[in-house]
């Protein structure tokens, strides 16, 4: 079983205290085909996907023929709204869609307890005690980044009610901080270290789904 540091919390001897980190969701072996699909999934669905051209049917002009059939020299034109024509329309331009696709619970969990248990193994995961902070301190915040050691960047991971401890840490360069229900697993792939706060940490893990003794997942 994995463990992690708490940063911020007072220490009785020399020892830093540190938190068990549950195995259902932080020792599960890494599946690099399925975080690779729910990253592709996650930035699929961040695209807006309103880019758009006008067809010849859209672009003003046209109806009366430039020119007539024969006579002229010229090749034969029959609108001025035809895409090889300046000004024309465009031919098999992009239009507005999406670019959502569907990656199912069960899949989307195992790449989250992937991509969590990767962070684990390499011990870049760290427990923040958010009690700490009762005001917004960004200097508070810094020092315990640094004092942990691991580089940058860092994704905090607080619930909204840690609002004091969001405020610290959000101003520091290569530091995101999101909510347990937003972080994806690109977010965490991306960022370099980890650092949760007790109370997010149970909304992380409960999302990750825990495994019945028959294999299935719960939830």
């Amino acid at each position: 079983m994995a463990d992690a540091p708490v940063l911020g919390a007072t220490t009785t001897g020399s020892s830093p205290k540190k938190v068990k980190l549950d195995d259902s969701a932080f020792g599960a072996k890494f599946s690099g085909s399925l975080v690779h699909q729910s990253v592709r999934a996650e930035q699929a669905a961040r695209r807006r996907g309103t880019a758009a051209t006008k067809t010849r049917g859209k672009v003003s002009g046209g109806g009366a023929k430039p020119w007539r059939q024969k006579g002229t020299g010229r090749a034969r034109a029959g609108s001025n709204r035809s895409p090889v024509w300046t000004g024309g329309g465009v031919a098999f331009g992009p239009h507005p869609r999406s670019y959502t696709f569907k990656v199912n619970r069960k899949e989307q969990r195992a790449a989250l307890r992937s991509a969590l248990s990767l962070h684990a193994e390499r011990g870049s995961i760290a427990i923040l005690d958010a009690g700490a902070f009762d005001v917004p301190k960004t200097r508070q915040a810094r020092e315990l980044l640094e004092s942990w050691g691991q580089p940058r960047g860092t994704l905090v991971v607080l619930t909204a009610a840690e609002a004091n401890a969001a405020l610290s840490f959000r101003n520091l360069a290569r530091v995101a901080v999101l909510t347990p229900e937003s972080v994806g697993v690109s977010d965490l792939l991306a960022a370099a270290s980890l650092v949760v706060s007790e109370s997010a940490l149970e909304g992380l893990s409960a999302r990750t789904g825990k495994p019945r003794s028959n294999g299935e997942e719960q939830g």
